[in-house]
């Protein structure tokens, strides 16, 4: 009887320091890599800076402004442009010199950056596009677009992005993109995209743009 208690007790105790360890060694593993913040800045400024500006926020209103963006957002839009699930010729082609550890650096730095404040220009939409963003369209059952973008335009970080600020030229561009089906790596917004007209899709773009 002593031994096999005393066997038991060993079995337990071993058992014990598996749930411990275990679960550990797991977080370790699935942790991901540390981006390289000086690597990311050189990276973006030899491969991106000639259309996204020195630091991520572009003046040119065609390309968007990726300073104070969610690293996770544009490490999965950088990873979907070299992959082809978001199609772009000029983006593929860069994304496509990237390794992942290009993408997790520039993302991180990208991040880092202070993204400049930018203004609505169509008073005669602005109030139609608070409606939308805020509200949502209830009888066309379009979702406002404040539910997952938050109040300020600020996003959720790894899931939305943030939209404040935005040219609205290229918010406006990328909303008909999903709506006509050219852009295809977004279901959810493909569902609200479709029952948006070009007045609508004018007046949110515009909207945002002076989101603070």
């Amino acid at each position: 009887m002593k031994t096999n208690r005393s066997l038991t007790s060993h079995l337990v105790a071993v058992a014990l320091t598996m749930l411990v360890s275990v679960p550990s060694m797991a977080n370790t593993a699935a942790a991901p890599a540390k981006a390289d913040l000086a690597k990311g800045e050189a990276s973006f400024a030899a491969v991106c800076a000639a259309c996204h500006a020195a630091d991520g926020n572009s003046t040119i209103v065609a390309n968007p402004k990726l300073a104070g963006q969610h690293a996770g957002y544009i490490n999965k839009q950088l990873t979907e442009f070299k992959s082809g699930k978001r199609a772009n010729a000029v983006m593929s082609g860069f994304a496509g010199a990237l390794s992942p550890a290009d993408m997790t650096n520039i993302s991180a730095w990208l991040a880092s950056q202070k993204a400049k404040p930018n203004f609505a220009k169509d008073k005669e939409l602005v109030q139609l596009g608070e409606k939308i963003y805020r509200g949502g369209i209830a009888d066309r059952q379009i979702a406002a677009c404040a539910s997952c973008h938050g109040p300020s335009g600020a996003g959720i970080p790894q899931i939305y992005p943030r939209v404040s600020g935005q040219h609205s030229d290229y918010t406006a561009a990328q909303l008909t993109a999903f709506r006509e089906g050219v852009r295809k790596n977004s279901a959810q917004m493909t569902q609200v995209a479709a029952k948006l007209n070009n007045r609508e899709i004018k007046a949110v773009a515009d909207y945002m743009a002076g989101l603070r």
